[in-house]
């Protein structure tokens, strides 16, 4: 369709000079709806920067200097929400969006974003926005996160950052990014309201502002009627959202300024006043099909095609300044030929820029900056004692490990007033292991939150509420429950840093109890033991505790990866050892440990593994339930065969530790590694490689879990492993019969 496009930019000159332009779409005019002179032409001119960008992309490709890119033409009326929009209130942008940002562009004097977009055009490693590394539109100086070709992903988090603005002004203490009166935009195109994502993210909206939760979010649904190829029913968006109970709908005409100005400026003002969620449902054409290697005319018939490029929303907004005595046809094809001169000026000197050169280069963001993103805060005044009256047994006494990350959740909260705990049931109920109960009593609702069902919107949330200064701590209830918002991690948290340069990222520590050994629960929604979801993630973290002391420790690191470097983690809690007390015999004692106060003693850090015990016979590697049961099956070895063993906890899953377990495992005559996880896709499987690329040569062997969902009751213990089957392992290895 690149000759559709030529044919659209010839069309343009020809048809202004002609006075052969559409017909006017309402009786309003610049005066009746509030707009200068100058307003119109500015707009315009943005409205032919980014239509003169999408001519400059695909000559670019052609040319073999450009990559396939998703333009603009049709959307060019989103302009106006660019200019009522403050730079201020963050913007949650749709791919097609390039006139909004070069409208808001000059709400800040210095912007040149004709250059930095060209820049991303070709790749160039000189992107201010992604250095080189994606086609985004995106600006941390307008407050407008980089956002990927993703359908309707982007959602949750902006119903999450509009939830953050007056949770800010509830929490004075906390640096929020955004002014206290700020609202976030929000667009996207009329295919995405089907995807379950933005159903989630509606529903939240509108479920938090039915409960007089402020809610100050503007959801713009830019209507071109097509997904990719696919039509949208004629009528559909408006049946769907135009009754939605906490969510006010609007709409207006895309292909005219004045009609989208008058709308906008209403769904502005109600957002800001009210802090309720608008839905802006806005008719936009698609023009030169959807994306550069789109073949429009497979699908859409040529008569179709010329109607809409006929009502060209940038032959509208020419009409509108030539029935308003604003400017001549000749000024504005003088305007067009002039914007596209330098565009092509631009362009030509952009191609020429440099690009990524190393894998090193690339991957460079992926990990955000090391230096501190937040000052450390002093801790808040008052007696710590008083956090824990009533209370005083759990900081006295030995405690399973369930118990100890409750007081350690309440000494972060107290030291760090921006922590935010939320998910389901972890307030009132304070969560179904009881993991976070007393912390609503202690911290209220506003920091100690309950939420929807809806994991997706949880896991937004969290991303939003980081926008905006602070540090979230989201429990998904279970494991497995993760599957149902996984690229809210993956999609979103994860490549935030690496398409910003490291200039936007998402600190949070999500809370996920899970893995096998539960006695009551089977299937796979609530005994899950895979975390193969994780491993291949760039950039995050995944935490594992085995123990109540080492649960402690590794969540307050947790909690500074976060706060000071950005850094999202998961921190998997075993459950079945919530309430373990006992490590070899009935009432030992052995899996419980006195509460330490901050800094009281030495916690681990990221890649720092744990070991028990310095036998060179075996090296046993494992973590969370596989570690508690090696150590039973050590004490076993040792005393029963004479097998001396070393016990290695990894506690760090996600990057694997692996420096610090060569440390550990040097000497030892054999190694054994206990995998809870599923054979296939393990961590188990991983060390096995890395350890054959250490080029260790000692007879090695794992024990894993079946590849097999759990099923309920005594029968899990079929396909998880056991003291027994570690023992067995330990002495093949040692080539003794059992």
């Amino acid at each position: 369709m690149d000759d559709r496009a030529e044919i659209i930019h010839r069309n343009f000159t020809r048809r202004v000079t002609a006075a052969d332009l559409p017909a006017a779409l309402s009786g309003l005019s610049p005066a009746g709806v509030g707009m200068t002179a100058k307003d119109l032409v500015d707009l315009f001119e943005s409205q032919m920067m980014s239509r003169l960008l999408d001519i400059a992309a695909r000559r670019l490709r052609r040319r073999g200097l450009g990559y396939y890119t998703i333009g603009s033409s049709g959307h060019e009326g989103n302009a106006v929400f660019g200019r009522l929009f403050r730079h201020t209130d963050m913007a949650f942008l749709h791919y097609r969006s390039c006139a909004f940002l070069i409208e808001r562009s000059r709400q800040l004097a210095g912007q040149s974003i004709l250059y930095d977009i060209l820049l991303s055009l070709v790749a160039s490693s000189e992107d201010p926005v992604s250095g080189g590394r994606h086609k985004v539109l995106g600006s941390r100086s307008l407050l407008v996160p980089p956002q990927t070709s993703t359908v309707a992903s982007h959602l949750p988090k902006a119903v999450g950052a509009a939830y953050s603005i007056d949770l800010a002004r509830r929490i004075s203490s906390v640096p929020a990014v955004m002014p206290a009166d700020s609202i976030v935009f929000c667009n996207f195109g009329d295919a995405s309201v089907n995807h379950s994502t933005a159903l989630g993210a509606f529903n939240a909206a509108a479920w938090a502002s039915f409960q007089g939760v402020a809610m100050p979010v503007a959801f713009v649904c830019e209507d071109n009627g097509f997904g990719i190829s696919v039509p949208t029913p004629p009528g559909w968006v408006q049946s769907a959202f135009a009754n939605r109970p906490g969510l006010r709908y609007f709409s207006c005409d895309g292909l005219d300024l004045l009609d989208t100005w008058r709308v906008a400026r209403d769904v502005v003002d109600y957002t800001r006043s009210t802090r309720r969620p608008a839905f802006l449902h806005m008719r936009t054409l698609r023009l030169m099909g959807h994306a550069g290697s789109d073949m429009e005319i497979g699908y859409r018939s040529l008569e179709r095609i010329e109607a809409d490029e006929a009502a060209d929303p940038l032959l509208h907004s020419a009409r509108i300044l030539l029935d308003n005595g604003i400017l001549d046809a000749a000024a504005v094809c003088t305007k067009y030929a002039e914007i596209e001169a330098g565009i092509s000026e631009i362009a030509g000197h952009a191609a020429t820029r440099p690009k990524l050169v190393s894998a090193a280069e690339v991957m460079e963001p992926i990990v955000p900056s090391r230096r501190p993103i937040r000052a450390a805060a002093p801790v808040p005044a008052g007696d710590r004692a008083m956090l824990f009256a009533g209370q005083e047994r759990l900081l006295t006494r030995p405690q399973p490990m369930g118990r100890m990350i409750t007081s350690a959740l309440m000494d972060l909260m107290h030291a760090h007033p921006e922590l935010i705990v939320f998910g389901e049931d972890v307030g009132k109920k304070g969560g179904v292991y009881g993991i976070t109960d007393g912390l609503q009593k202690k911290f209220g609702s506003a920091r100690v939150m309950d939420t929807l069902l809806d994991e997706q919107s949880i896991l937004g949330l969290a991303i939003g509420l980081a926008h905006n200064g602070f540090i979230p701590i989201p429990e998904i209830q279970f494991l497995a429950f993760v599957h149902n918002a996984e690229d809210q991690i993956r999609g979103e948290a994860a490549t935030l840093p690496f398409f910003s340069r490291g200039q936007f990222c998402n600190p949070m520590v999500i809370r996920m109890p899970g893995l096998g050994y539960q006695k009551g629960f089977g299937g796979h929604f609530h005994n899950d033991n895979s975390i193969a979801v994780f491993r291949d993630i760039p950039g995050i973290i995944v935490a594992c505790p085995s123990n109540g002391s080492d649960a402690v420790g590794m969540l307050r690191a947790c909690v500074r990866l976060a706060r000071d470097e950005g850094r999202v983690v998961v921190f998997l809690e075993p459950i079945a050892l919530y309430g373990e007390r006992d490590l070899h015999a009935p009432d030992d004692g052995l899996w419980t440990s006195v509460y330490a106060a901050p800094g009281a003693q030495a916690e681990p850090h990221l890649g720092e593994t744990g070991c028990f015990g310095d036998g060179e016979d075996l090296a046993i590697v494992s973590y969370g339930n596989g570690y508690y049961l090696s150590r039973k099956a050590a004490r076993v070895l040792e005393q029963e065969h004479a097998i001396r063993a070393r016990v290695i906890d990894l506690r760090w899953l996600v990057p694997l530790p692996l420096e610090d377990l060569m440390r550990h495992i040097e000497g030892c005559e054999r190694m054994l590694i206990v995998d809870e996880c599923r054979r296939s896709g393990s961590v188990s499987e991983a060390l096995m490689t890395l350890i054959a690329e250490k080029g260790i040569r000692a007879p090695l062997a794992r024990v894993t879990a079946e590849d097999s969902f759990i099923p309920l009751g005594p029968a899990a213990g079929l396909l998880l492993p056991t003291v027994e089957q570690i023992a067995a392992a330990a002495l093949r290895l040692k080539g003794a019969s059992a």
